[in-house]
């Protein structure tokens, strides 16, 4: 080391080298060189001499006579070379590079001193600090200097290194008695009250690029560092005040601290959480958009932190107002003339999203809204509806009253339907559509029925607006609205199917999707109410129409299947007139399909599974709809065989989608299944004794619950996989973890069905699973599955009561959670009891 020392001390640049080399950054540097490339590609050659960084390390420290450009291009045309070059160079070049660095901090020039800070940041990163002892005294020096030009070397240094490599001054070193940043921390915080603005901004930086590591420093000056935050956030220096910039960019960083600190180090921040809400809802309000942004930020980092509610609790009257202010879009705002879409345009390919049909389940499903951002632009006006967002979430009603009541909100959103700016119209829309529980359940009273109908017929003419973007909103909030308001719509049905339809007319291919939607979410929603003739007069010829224009290899086929399955369901046997066509197509769908799959080439064309999931939900949905009506059209296709191969097909979607069919044919005509029951009970027990049962559980599900259907109908004929499937069962009651509801339920009712009709085979292993079974049965709704299992639950106790004796108490548990019993029944039970067994249970009050 010594010895490179020595090389680097008597190192001296050689005349004509430098001057060549100042030329050529001199031509590099002039607006009018023409040759930029030429000249870029000699001093990479110069490169690659030993040298070079010597001279241009020369240039940046020493060359005086020229301009501050051509050194700063030396600077950082050196920073760029040590990335490549460090790790080979010679040591005594290293040494030499680094003696003219360091006297550079404290340049007279702010841009040679904030060009040394890059250029010793990139040899930090690159050698660590361990490598340059000699750096951390110089730092420390420069900052207790008090002479502002070296402190802000030094601070513009170590900001650049805490933002690219905060570790390497929070590590222990060898010959350091303490980690670097214990030294500098204290000194950063003593700079938040510096006069110069330069110095606390730096300084805050520098601090904030901890937050996440936390270092021992830090941590234990948390209270001054807040104490800093909050002197910054009150500075009193007037000309503090007049630089605008750097007052802006002060508190973006105020902000930007309080942020970080909510995430990730909220226990921290909690007992000054008062002052720290106060100075955010005052610059939340500030004129600057940036600096209200990073304020803005922290509310919803304050819910999603795991602090409690009531510390913002009473600040909502003043926050709210705060963040609906911000929210208002000014009328030369760029979203709304956006949001400007022709409707009559047809949609081009690159439109339409791709679409993923949900394979039809048996049993609750928890769902979410998707809602895609209008604009990808994140601003204050999007960070302000987010944090009212988080807001509602942690609050919930509790927040509404600030608003205003919300028959005045949806008042005050009525008019807005019919804006002059397509983007307010769509808003409020889907702003209406939250509010949709509220108007179905403020429409009992006259005042309420008014402002129902506004809504209604609001929405019904955006669903006709010739903006795509505004039909998009009114078609999905109508159908929200349609979800709520079910039976309410009956009356309506005629006005309501005369707009969708012409809807169904205007809409280009994108759209179109929604009113399709919306078509099913009707039907699911007034059921046995569509099936009049005026209506079905209104809705089926177009949809008709549609369904013979598009081939079975049209992919806008799918959402036209969704919704006749609806429409199947809802209208029961009125659909029987239309069962015919619609059955044997998807029949023929699912044909191909298997065709394709087997081989493409002969088909022409490529296999898709959801052709075939589409097809079994709308055979699903007429099995529902028709009941026994559909098993003509069953008797006289190949559907069984059919099915039996989409069961044992190594798609999940498509499994669970056949299961659900299987167990609804089970229902109304299991005869048509009989002569292949087995290998359906087979493929059926085989979707729950699966390794990979957590990644199929919905085919599972719908597997388990078709074997209880099947179980209903065929009696003992199940009696070959009874004990199979109720192992299965049995594993899943006991060891339930990350299993869905839906799949627990079905479980124990199918377990139930089993015990029901072979109690011979099920009941010798009752005392190995009835308190798992009973504990899911008392969580089960009151309704005929639920009978069922507890028929078979009588059943295994009249086969083996020694079996139940230590389960009791569960048992009791499961019997107690019925909340009703049908007319006359308990009655009727207890009358056909014996005298003395009646008068032991009145001594429990079972009367």
């Amino acid at each position: 080391m010594a010895s490179s020392v020595a090389e680097a001390s008597t190192w001296k640049p050689q005349e004509e080298g430098l001057r060549e080399i100042c030329g050529l950054l001199d031509q590099q540097m002039a607006p009018t060189s023409d040759d930029k490339s030429m000249i870029w590609q000699r001093l990479q050659h110069y490169s690659q001499f030993p040298d070079f960084n010597n001279y241009l390390a020369f240039i940046f420290a020493h060359a005086e006579g020229k301009s501050v450009e051509v050194r700063q291009a030396a600077g950082l045309l050196l920073k760029n070379n040590l990335r490549s070059a460090l790790k080979t160079m010679p040591s005594a070049n290293q040494q030499y590079i680094k003696s003219e660095l360091l006297p550079c901090m404290g340049a007279t020039d702010r841009q040679i001193r904030s060009t040394a800070g890059t250029i010793i940041s990139t040899f930090v990163q690159i050698g660590g600090v361990a490598e340059w002892p000699e750096l951390l005294h110089a730092l420390v020096k420069c900052l207790d200097s008090n002479e502002v030009n070296h402190m802000e070397g030094a601070m513009d240094a170590l900001s650049k290194v805490c933002e690219d490599a905060p570790q390497l001054l929070d590590s222990d070193l060898s010959g350091l008695s303490e980690r670097p940043i214990n030294a500098f921390l204290p000194r950063f915080l003593q700079l938040f009250q510096s006069r110069h603005t330069i110095l606390r901004k730096l300084s805050l930086g520098a601090v904030n690029q901890y937050i996440m590591l936390m270092p021992t420093v830090l941590y234990m000056s948390m209270d001054k560092y807040l104490q800093g935050l909050f002197v910054l956030a009150n500075d009193p220096a007037p000309e503090v005040r007049k630089l605008l910039y750097f007052v802006a960019y002060r508190v973006t960083l105020v902000c930007a601290a309080f942020v970080q600190l909510i995430e990730v180090r909220s226990a921290v921040l909690e007992p000054h959480l008062r002052n720290v809400i106060e100075y955010m809802l005052l610059v939340n309000k500030d004129s600057d958009d940036e600096v209200a942004l990073e304020a803005c930020e922290f509310w919803s980092a304050y819910c999603e932190a795991d602090l409690p509610s009531e510390h913002l609790r009473e600040f909502l009257p003043r926050l709210i107002p705060i963040l609906l202010s911000n929210m208002a879009y000014a009328d030369d705002d760029e979203s709304l003339l956006e949001a400007e879409e022709d409707g009559s345009l047809p949609d081009r390919d690159q439109d339409l999203k791709p679409r993923f049909h949900s394979s039809r389940f048996h049993g609750s499903e928890d769902a979410e809204d998707e809602d895609d951002d209008i604009v990808n632009v994140w601003n204050l006006r999007k960070c302000s509806a987010a944090a009212l967002d988080f807001l509602s979430n942690v609050f919930g009603d509790e927040i509404l009253p600030i608003f205003m009541p919300i028959v005045q909100i949806i008042a005050f959103l009525i008019p807005l339907l019919d804006d002059k700016f397509p983007l307010i119209r769509s808003i409020s829309c889907w702003t209406l559509s939250r509010f949709s529980k509220y108007i179905v359940q403020g429409s009992a009273h006259p005042e309420g029925h008014d402002q129902f109908d506004k809504v209604l017929m609001g929405l019904l003419r955006g669903i006709l607006d010739d903006n795509k973007r505004v039909q998009e909103a009114a078609c999905s909030a109508f159908a929200t609205l349609e979800e709520e308001a079910a039976e309410e719509l009956a009356p309506r049905l005629n006005i309501i199917l005369q707009h969708l339809m012409l809807a169904f007319g205007k809409y280009q291919r994108r759209n179109i999707r929604i009113v399709y939607d919306a078509i099913g979410t009707l039907a699911d929603a007034v059921g046995a109410e569509l099936n009049q003739p005026a209506y079905l007069e209104i809705l089926m010829p177009p949809l008709i129409a549609k369904w013979q224009q598009l081939s079975n290899a049209d992919k806008d086929l799918f959402p036209l299947l969704e919704c006749f399955t609806s429409i199947a369901q809802a209208l029961g046997s009125g659909f029987s007139q239309f069962a015919q066509p619609v059955f044997q197509r998807c029949i023929n769908i699912i044909q191909t399909q298997q065709l394709m799959k087997v081989d493409p080439v002969t088909a022409g064309a490529q296999y898709d599974k959801e052709f075939i999931v589409c097809s079994l939900d709308l055979l699903s949905g007429l099995t529902e709809g028709l009941g026994p009506g559909i098993e003509s059209l069953v008797s006289q296709s190949n559907l069984r065989d059919l099915l039996l191969q989409c069961c044992m097909d190594d798609a999940y979607d498509v499994r669970q989608s056949a299961f659900a069919l299987l167990g609804d044919l089970a229902r109304v005509c299991p005869v048509h299944l009989h002569s292949r029951l087995l290998e359906f009970l087979d493929a059926a027990a085989k979707q729950l004794n699966t390794p990979k049962l957590k990644e199929a559980v919905s085919v599972a599900n719908n597997a388990c619950w078709a074997i209880g259907e099947l179980a209903m109908k065929v009696h003992k004929e199940i009696s070959p996989v009874v004990l199979t499937v109720s192992s299965c069962l049995v594993q899943i009651l006991q060891h339930p973890e990350g299993l869905n509801k839906s799949l627990i339920e079905n479980s124990a009712i199918t377990l139930g069905r089993l015990a029901w009709v072979c109690p011979e085979l099920v009941s010798p292993h009752m005392e190995h699973f009835m308190q798992s079974w009973c504990t899911a049965l008392s969580m089960i709704r009151d309704d005929v599955e639920k009978e069922d299992a507890f028929r078979g639950l009588c059943a295994l106790i009249k086969a083996n009561p020694s079996g139940a004796l230590n389960s009791l108490v569960f048992m009791c548990k499961a019997i107690a959670s019925w909340h009703m019993l049908k007319n006359g029944a308990w009655d009727q039970c207890m009358s056909a009891l014996e005298p003395p067994v009646k008068e032991k249970l009145l001594k429990y009050q079972m009367q």
